[in-house]
């Protein structure tokens, strides 16, 4: 047995650094492997983790407990029209029946794109769009207001000429701010607006094919503004999108199968609508995030392998260049489990080198990979303290047969040797 006073010898260590140290090409060499195979997991947990973190607050914009319904229907005239013989397309009717049907349901919002033609103000004009809205809208998109409020009932029951402005979309249209209680003009109507949103600064403008963060650049009025204050084809959709936000993340996939079922009955199995879940989507890019930490984890593994094989390889070749050396200190006293526990050292000595290294080459591999392919980087401590451990294991594991070969030397055959 090796006693814990062995390896933690302190002068033995010091020993152990210098011997390597004297062997620079060949420990260079030997550490290569566990530096990238160390990198390599460091790298694919900071990637890893950092795109989780990132697709989590993009799929938040679309509420993971949410619904997500969006209005298809065509743009030819013609096929419109026959859409319409069986189908009147989204309609407030179908959030009131979803809340009431749709296992789970607790709240719903809707959304009406205004034909924009010009948004201004006295200051400037604006390429922004203009949508209407219902109150609980912004909170079902995890939208937050910067300055003022958002819509409350009142505004929607009076058909308010009050308008919400993108954080974009009040920067272009008052350069000097102080955009809250100053009028905006949409189309021919002018309206005041309440509220400025904050900017959330997204990284993507889309995820898994759904566009976000285009609310920057939108001005936002209430839904019975934008159905009554403005004009817009009948044939049309009443509403552009539907959201549903159900009490519980369990119901989700009960909850798209029932809101499903509802809407090809209200509109008689038409397909002028497209379902979105963004929980789904969320575990969809999670599922291609783990193919990719598979791979990455088979590279790391290889290159852990081939450094264990390269410190298996020095401490043989140190035990020939040094059975002399060995044979001395057994007449000297010696026990087999000194000389286990001095190779051991150096085992331990390459694998703290690989270790912290690999942690640096990690580091510096994580943000290039985030700066050409645009991805987010977050560490998390416990995936780092794995990459050494396993380290650690493999060099140990690699060093022990070198280490018993040399204790098992015959010591008046190694003091003979040239």
């Amino acid at each position: 047995m090796i006693r814990r006073e062995m390896l933690l010898d302190r002068a033995g260590w010091i020993e152990a650094f210098d011997e390597l140290a004297r062997r620079k090409l060949r420990t260079g060499l030997t550490l290569l492997g566990l530096i990238f195979g160390v990198g390599s997991i460091v790298a694919m947990q900071a990637v890893g983790e950092g795109s989780r973190r990132e697709a989590l607050r993009l799929v938040e914009g679309l509420g993971l407990n949410n619904l997500v319904v969006e209005a298809t229907a065509p743009t030819d005239e013609t096929a419109l029209r026959e859409l319409r013989e069986r189908s009147l397309g989204l309609t407030r009717a179908d959030a009131e029946a979803a809340l009431s049907i749709v296992p789970g349901a607790v709240a719903s919002a809707a959304e009406k794109a205004i034909r924009t033609d010009s948004v201004s103000s006295d200051h400037a004009a604006s390429d922004a769009q203009a949508f209407g809205v219902t109150p609980s809208f912004f909170a079902l998109s995890s939208l937050e207001v910067a300055e003022g409020r958002v819509f409350e009932d009142r505004d929607e029951q009076r058909i308010a000429a009050v308008a919400v402005l993108g954080h974009q979309a009040a920067r272009d249209l008052f350069p000097k701010g102080d955009a809250v209680g100053q009028q905006v003009k949409v189309n021919h109507v002018w309206m005041r607006v309440v509220g400025v949103l904050a900017d959330r600064d997204l990284s993507a403008e889309a995820f898994e094919g759904v566009q976000l963060g285009l609310e920057t650049n939108r001005v936002f009025v209430p839904l019975s503004a934008a159905l009554n204050r403005f004009a817009s084809n009948p044939m049309q959709d009443e509403l552009d999108r539907l959201l549903v936000k159900l009490e519980a993340p369990e119901g989700i996939e009960s909850g798209a199968r029932a809101l499903s079922s509802l809407l090809d009955q209200r509109h008689a199995g038409a397909k002028d609508y497209r379902l979105v879940v963004p929980a789904q989507l969320f575990r969809q890019h999670q599922q291609t995030q783990q193919i990719f930490r598979v791979v990455m984890a088979a590279i790391a593994a290889v290159s852990l392998l081939v450094g264990g094989i390269g410190i298996m390889n020095i401490m043989l070749a140190n035990v020939l260049e040094r059975r002399r050396e060995i044979g001395l200190l057994r007449a000297l006293g010696a026990r087999q489990e000194d000389i286990i526990a001095r190779f051991l050292r150096e085992a331990a000595a390459i694998c703290m080198a690989g270790s912290i290294l690999g942690v640096v080459f990690g580091a510096v591999l994580a943000y290039a990979i985030a700066a050409l392919a645009g991805w987010q980087v977050a560490w998390a401590f416990l995936p780092l303290i794995s990459a050494v451990f396993a380290c650690t294991v493999v060099g140990l594991g690699f060093g022990v047969y070198p280490a018993r070969q040399a204790a098992q030397l015959d010591p008046i055959a190694a003091l003979r040797t040239d």
